[in-house]
């Protein structure tokens, strides 16, 4: 396989843990989605080789996506209506859908990649075996809570899934990530993972630049920051991630 991307030294002094109440002015601003591997390098970011990934999904559902993209905002926006009418917790859901989709790189492909990523876990038996495949587990270990979301890097938002299991939390790109070794282009998955022994703060922040954009900011116990976006459940995420957190906390 290729060179792996290169560890970058960590220089940015890490300060206190901030008050939660600031962890709103502090959410970064979303951009187009991540195609390529950020530059961070942290002890809980790692990088599995892939190969190249194919456009055949893609080919195959875009125009279809494409096509019926009217239809399928008219039905957000009707679940929305149907919402208000109905329960906050119907709302939230909408929301957080339209949300969701609109931080990929594009509506339709957001909405392919969800598709994807559902074949994908049905094609493998489910969360459960793609987590052990991923991740290295303990055979205790157990997977309690997924929630498909975007990890915000410099590079961009990046597609994924973030794992919360009964020994850590981890993250995993949907698609691989590109990068240049030598001549030649290389991809890889991106990968967090965090003990959960090693937590130190989540903080639920809500965007004051784009009005909908709920972050989860995950700060570990030596003050490296991970900012989770463009959840489907937002609500339930800050719950569990905040409920891993309670026998950790000072």
């Amino acid at each position: 396989m290729g060179s792996q991307p290169k560890p970058q030294q960590q220089t940015q002094a890490q300060a206190p843990l901030e008050n939660p109440l600031n962890a709103e002015a502090r959410a970064p601003v979303s951009a187009d989605a991540a195609t390529t591997m950020p530059p961070e390098s942290n002890p809980y970011i790692s990088a599995a080789p892939a190969p190249a990934p194919s456009s055949a999904v893609k080919s195959e559902w875009l125009p279809q996506i494409y096509d019926k993209m009217d239809s399928v905002k008219d039905v957000l926006g009707k679940l929305g209506k149907k919402a208000v009418e109905a329960t906050k917790k119907a709302e939230d859901l909408a929301g957080n859908m339209w949300q969701h989709l609109k931080t990929g790189p594009s509506f339709a492909d957001a909405a392919v990649g969800r598709i994807a990523q559902s074949t994908k876990v049905l094609a493998e038996g489910g969360y459960e075996k793609i987590f052990r495949h991923n991740f290295e587990t303990a055979p205790e270990e157990k997977l309690l809570k997924t929630y498909a979301c975007y990890l915000s890097t410099s590079a961009g938002p990046v597609m994924g899934v973030l794992y919360m299991s009964t020994a850590k939390l981890a993250f995993c790109s949907d698609n691989p990530l590109s990068y240049e070794a030598g001549e030649q282009t290389q991809w890889s998955y991106y990968k967090v993972v965090i003990p959960l022994h090693q937590l130190r703060a989540v903080n639920p922040s809500t965007s004051k630049v784009k009005a909908g954009e709920k972050y989860i900011q995950v700060i570990s116990v030596d003050n490296h920051e991970f900012w989770f976006m463009g959840f489907l459940h937002y609500d339930s995420a800050v719950k569990n991630l905040q409920g891993a957190l309670q026998p950790n906390s000072l």
